[in-house]
């Protein structure tokens, strides 16, 4: 500890002297503006309020609320990057800006020390969000993925695949309604690139920079969301249900089913005990027999931004943020799945996840989506094309994906 406090002394001291006499941001005590999305439970400011503490006076993290809305936190964050504001130090960074951000040149790699112990201990694919081109940009804080949820009172057993959980629901009649997200925006995006990659296909393929899109796992994907949009298991909200409509709808008893996040659990508890009651949960539905499913991963990692007038201490506090006691307290108290993976085994963790091995099994076996600087274009290209999933024509649409996501490639533009 005191060769920490010794280390991080010095980079104050090489900090006044770079930047005492500049019109920069200069502090007795460092202030390292954390911009990140509003965490309701309080765990993202205890841990920063614990880093600030530990570093001995050496640097101050405070917190700068993103919307809760990724789309409004990327575009607010570009704004600023692209401008080279120097009053943001730590990014709270969506797992899928990683490409583009470094592309940009507006986060700083991760190198030596600090990298190692950013990697360490880490599940494979929250660590492999944070890499891109073999450089590691940013340390994997809180990872994410969805399971399917059902009723355990109308349902014995969880269904495998998706053609299994669509005739099951039908046969319920009204309460067989199963909740997902095909809303035109990102959650609509996962839905396809996850389904896609369950029938052994991609978007991309290993490059990143060349389009995949093989006919057979394509057209099959396609085939099954249109079947599911035009069942009669699914919510006629369908075209315009996120996750917290999926959420909100389950927990009023009259659907069987749902895909979705873990934070559904803490929520239905809280909010419909007795639904809570017979909630079961297994992996996200399979689209081939006997194959495993692959969802997208999500979460949250922290990149240092290139702006930032103390990027040594801004590495240092970022790497303090992200260390297992600060994610086992973001998983307690928000819900926030750890990057970190003997957690999963604690009988903490296990205790506020029940199902911590069906996450672990999930995450395992998770992709990654399109890790490209375009993603974002990408991501506009499948949702618009495929949006009312009702609508959807696979040899048709077939088409249609693979030219826009080709114009997305070569920054044509959508419209």
């Amino acid at each position: 500890m005191i060769s920490i406090r010794l280390t991080l002394a010095l980079w104050i001291a090489i900090s006044i002297i770079l930047y005492g006499c500049s019109s920069q941001r200069r502090e007795a005590i460092p202030t390292l503006n954390w911009y990140v999305a509003g965490e309701p439970s309080g765990a993202f400011s205890m841990a920063a309020k614990r880093c600030s503490e530990d570093s001995g006076q050496a640097y101050k993290i405070e917190q700068v609320p993103l919307p809760a809305d990724a789309d409004q936190q990327r575009e607010q964050l570009v704004r600023r990057l692209a401008a080279g504001d120097n009053s943001i130090d730590i990014i709270g960074m969506d797992v899928i800006w990683t490409a583009e951000f470094a592309q940009a040149g507006w986060i700083l790699p991760w190198t030596g020390e600090t990298a190692e112990q950013a990697k360490a201990g880490r599940l494979d694919a929250p660590l492999q969000s944070a890499i891109y081109q073999n450089q590691l940009w940013a340390a994997p804080f809180t990872t994410n993925i969805q399971l399917l949820w059902y009723r355990t009172d109308r349902v014995t057993t969880a269904p495998a695949t998706w053609d299994e959980m669509i005739l099951v629901a039908e046969s319920l009649g009204k309460t067989g309604t199963i909740q997902a997200q095909g809303e035109r925006y990102e959650g609509l995006t996962a839905f396809f690139i996850s389904l896609l990659a369950s029938n052994g296909g991609s978007v991309l393929d290993v490059s990143g920079k060349h389009i995949s899109l093989a006919q057979q796992p394509t057209l099959q994907t396609l085939s099954t969301m249109a079947r599911f949009a035009n069942s009669s298991a699914a919510d006629r909200a369908l075209a315009t249900a996120r996750e917290d409509q999926a959420r909100l709808a389950f927990e009023s008893g009259h659907s069987s089913f749902m895909v979705n996040y873990p934070f559904v659990w803490p929520s239905a508890q809280r909010n419909a005990p007795e639904i809570a009651k017979h909630i079961g949960w297994a992996r996200w539905p399979a689209a081939i027999e006997g194959k495993p499913s692959r969802f997208v991963i999500g979460g949250l990692n922290l990149g240092v931004s290139a702006y930032t007038p103390y990027p040594q201490l801004a590495f240092h506090a970022a790497a303090c943020l992200t260390v297992a006691r600060h994610q086992r307290m973001a998983a307690e108290l928000g819900g926030l799945l750890p990057t970190v993976a003997a957690l999963y085994d604690e009988p903490e963790i296990r205790t506020t996840y029940p199902f911590a091995d069906v996450l672990r099994s999930s995450l395992n076996d998770a992709v990654q989506r399109p890790q490209t600087p375009l993603y974002n274009d990408i991501s506009l290209a499948i949702s618009r094309t495929l949006h009312p999933m009702r609508d959807i024509e696979p040899q048709k649409d077939f088409i249609r994906l693979r030219r826009a996501i080709e114009r997305a490639l070569n920054s044509e533009g959508l419209l």
